[in-house]
């Protein structure tokens, strides 16, 4: 008999009934379809928590930005943890499960209102099928990554930029060169690179991108204010049958560097096609990539160009850094308070900046996102 834990969310269920949160049931009946399932409902006292270990059932979670502090916001989703649950965690629109191995003091906890010391155990999946798990391959600069992509199936690759990289290519003298050799005899591919936290580039989020036909190269140079020093993800998608390719990343001298520089998504890329002259593939190509309806999650349909400025700027599934609790959350629609749509508030910092805690010089109740304006007002001297 399975049994698990969970804490009373709201009173508002019909009069005799209970409301079994998702979790919970699947934790109860994680492969059984039962039609009418037996649970016994008892009340129990369970001490607060002082540790868990949890380990990720596939591969793919360690690569998330800051990984712990997601599972963390998850956590506070949750009132009790038993040993051998499994947690739903979400990144956008990804989802990675964590089974839950130990709980300190006992099996089961309450985690409400406690500090918790969690550890992370490393997957014991094997990546059979990267296609169908969100993960990352290492690259080293200077060194190849081989692959044999088909249609509509995807790679993500990350490399790093260290500070003194970075401080490099700042000077102007040196760009970071993205390169990618296909054999385009049955296929093709596109390129899209990105800057952590987003993860997984897309053909609609990202930062810089090359549509062009066979081998290509995209440089990424001074001028673009998104290079910094950071973690990078290329997304390598397959486009018409099979391809087979190889993908690099350099440091060049710009002086020896006289390749074709990449699209990046303030550059054009608009395309007439009633006045380009190409080869069957490369049209079909480029009204896919830049013509066909792409569906957000949200429900808005539109085209590539304008996708990208939807999802990054105005999209309610859209992941930002909230700026009072600092976790990555999803934005929401614009706030109902007009002075929090001045701000630039999101729905969500509308919400935590709400919150109140004490000022630090007066000890008064303040709003987080007032905050700025008591201290100006009230204790900025003249």
């Amino acid at each position: 008999m399975k049994t698990t834990h969970s804490g009373v969310l709201e009173f508002t269920a019909r009069e005799n009934s209970a409301e079994l949160p998702p979790h919970v049931w699947t934790n109860l009946f994680p492969d059984t379809n039962i039609e009418v399932p037996l649970i016994e409902v008892r009340y129990a006292s369970l001490p607060k928590v002082t540790y868990a270990k949890l380990k990720p059932e596939e591969v793919g979670f360690s690569d998330l930005p800051n990984h712990k502090a997601i599972l963390e916001t998850t956590l506070r989703r949750h009132a009790t943890l038993s040993e051998g649950d499994v947690i739903a965690v979400y990144y956008g629109e990804l989802q990675y499960k964590l089974r839950v191995l130990e709980l300190r003091p006992s099996s089961s906890v309450s985690i409400l209102e406690t500090d918790i010391e969690v550890d992370v155990e490393g997957s014991d999946s094997v990546l059979d099928n990267e296609n169908e798990q969100h993960v990352l391959i290492p690259l080293v600069l200077g060194k190849a990554e081989r692959g044999s992509w088909k249609k509509e199936n995807t790679s993500t690759i990350k490399f790093s930029i260290e500070e003194t990289l970075s401080e490099k290519v700042s000077t102007g003298l040196m760009n970071i060169e993205v390169k990618i050799e296909a054999d385009t005899s049955d296929g093709d591919t596109n390129i899209y690179v990105s800057r952590h936290p987003l993860v997984f580039p897309t053909q609609h989020r990202h930062e810089w991108s090359s549509h062009e036909m066979g081998s290509k190269i995209l440089i990424l140079k001074r001028k673009d204010q998104s290079l910094v020093a950071g973690t990078y993800s290329i997304g390598v998608f397959g486009f018409k049958g099979v391809t087979k390719f190889n993908v690099s990343v350099e440091v060049k001298d710009i002086n020896n560097n006289k390749q074709k520089v990449g699209e990046h998504l303030n550059a054009s890329s608009q395309v007439d096609s009633d006045s380009v002259e190409c080869r069957n593939w490369e049209m079909e190509k480029h009204m896919k990539v830049f013509h066909e309806p792409l569906h957000c999650a949200c429900g808005v349909v539109l085209e590539k160009e304008e996708m990208v400025q939807h999802q990054s700027s105005t999209c309610p599934l859209r992941l930002i850094v909230c700026h009072f609790c600092r976790d990555m959350v999803q934005a929401g629609t614009e706030p109902l308070d007009a002075r929090d749509r001045l701000r630039g508030l999101s729905e969500h910092e509308s919400i935590c900046g709400s919150r109140t805690v004490p000022c630090d010089s007066c000890g008064r109740s303040v709003m987080l996102k007032e905050m700025d304006i008591h201290v100006i007002a009230v204790h900025q001297k003249s």
